[in-house]
């Protein structure tokens, strides 16, 4: 499929452009692997813990009103893992060594996501077009918001001279 070949080429470039990068790995939210550069590492067992933490990161940020999942850092003794949203229906999860310089870590993760996100969407979506997220009813960064409406007219003034809806 010709969208994963984009994908595994965008894991290349963001390995090539981050030292100390040592693997990286583009799943769907539910935890199938999408594309995967992580030599010495199991990617469906690596994709099926990053829908875990996942699962676990949106229930924390809901818990907290802290704000739709943008992100995930987790430090071990011998390194970090970086989880980014990829658009609504991915993710890209980065490991590193622990002298990884994080700032860029964090720059060039958050690029490869939205890049990443936008490949995984289709070419609908990356020309401006409106389509659905591929699972509604768990989205990745932001989530469906419904608008007010507008009334069809605007309201007319009453005798006191207040505005009121008619």
């Amino acid at each position: 499929m010709a969208v994963e070949s984009d994908v595994l080429a965008e894991l290349h470039r963001l390995r090539a452009r981050v030292p100390r990068l040592t693997g990286s790995l583009a799943a769907t939210v539910d935890g199938l692997v999408l594309a995967h550069d992580a030599p010495g590492t199991e990617p469906e067992g690596l994709a099926a813990l990053t829908a875990a933490a996942l699962g676990v990161a949106h229930r924390t940020a809901d818990a907290t009103a802290r704000g739709d999942f943008r992100e995930l850092l987790l430090r071990g003794a011998d390194g970090y893992v970086a989880t980014y949203a990829a658009g609504p229906a991915a993710v890209l999860t980065l490991l590193a060594e622990g002298r990884v310089n994080v700032g860029r870590l964090h720059l060039e993760g958050r690029r490869s996501g939205a890049r990443i996100g936008e490949l995984v969407a289709g070419p609908a979506r990356t020309a401006g077009e409106r389509t659905a997220p591929a699972d509604p009813a768990r989205p990745v960064g932001t989530l469906p918001v419904r608008a007010p409406q507008r009334p069809a007219r605007p309201p007319r003034p009453q005798a006191d001279g207040q505005r009121r809806p008619t």
